[in-house]
């Protein structure tokens, strides 16, 4: 039993006549009344009447034809399956990111793609800013999103937002009245900072080198834990106001700071990466969130 007889053995039952058949398969219809023949003798069934020049098929062939359209099921998905790789790439992408942009853009874009690619499975892996970095750089990931650039990596990095950090206040806190907070207004607070290390710490901190009398009582790695600490009273903050957005429901007020601190959201891809139709499609959809975003949060 071979492929073509199958396949010539459908055409017919779909058309109703080898000459169809054949019109339907680009051959001739001897070719199919051949294939047919063929197929009767391996499997042993009669499948078709023929009686004054016309074809019907038999209870068998009936039966038969139910079996092959279940195969032919299996083989459809194998197709749509093929056509997906082909057009875009394994089926199956791996972003890495910081767990700020995780919790903030990352689900939006996630969101408009899964709509346009439903067959598509996308892992989200978080991390540090490095370790981002060392997963695009070994393509254990497709493409990464981190908040500043790392010291050394094996990757390409391009700028996808930059935007001024703003200003982060405990709900009711006495400097929410002010339009715009200086580094003098924040004298004597109690300031939750990034970590040493950080490529922000160190920009944040240079905002203050003329004039730096806050209380540095906490520091940790990610802008959106420093927002929830913030929502608890645990001190003020210099973030990236996109990350500030999504806590506004722990009441805290949200101003600008001058002078700017920017915070620069960096794509990272691998050095000389093969060509992934499925990444370029998930990048150009993510520069379209996030350029949404960010409308008017940059004044």
């Amino acid at each position: 039993m071979k492929f073509k007889e199958i396949d010539a053995f459908r055409a017919v039952m779909r058309s109703g006549s080898m000459t169809a058949a054949a019109g339907e398969l680009y051959t001739s219809q001897p070719n199919v009344s051949r294939l047919i023949g063929q197929l009767e003798h391996s499997t042993g069934l009669t499948l078709f009447t023929r009686s004054a020049g016309r074809l019907s098929p038999t209870e068998e062939g009936l039966a038969f034809l139910r079996e092959v359209d279940r195969a032919f099921v299996g083989l459809d998905s194998l197709r749509d399956a093929a056509r997906n790789i082909r057009q875009f790439g394994k089926g199956r992408l791996r972003i890495a990111t910081v767990p700020s942009l995780a919790m903030t853009v990352l689900p939006l874009v996630l969101r408009r793609f899964h709509a346009d690619h439903p067959d598509v499975n996308v892992a989200m892996d978080t991390g540090s800013t490095q370790l981002v970095a060392d997963w695009v750089g070994s393509r254990f990931c497709d493409l990464g999103l981190v908040s500043y650039l790392p010291t050394a990596a094996a990757t390409d990095a391009h700028p996808v937002a930059e935007l001024p950090g703003c200003c982060v206040l405990p709900p009711g806190h006495r400097l929410a009245g002010l339009e715009v907070i200086t580094p003098a207004d924040l004298a004597g607070e109690s300031f939750i900072s990034m970590s040493h290390g950080d490529g922000l710490r160190a920009a944040v901190d240079a905002a203050f080198s003329g004039d730096d009398r806050r209380l540095m009582h906490f520091e940790t790695p990610y802008g959106a834990t420093i927002c929830q600490m913030v929502g608890h009273g645990l001190g003020v903050s210099i973030v990236n106001p996109l990350v500030a957005r999504n806590y506004r429901y722990t009441g805290i007020a949200i101003r600008p700071f001058r002078p700017g601190v920017p915070f620069v959201s960096y794509l990272l891809l691998a050095r000389s990466r093969p060509a992934n139709l499925l990444a370029d499609r998930f990048i150009a959809l993510m520069k379209e969130v996030i350029a949404s975003e960010t409308q008017g949060l940059d004044s």
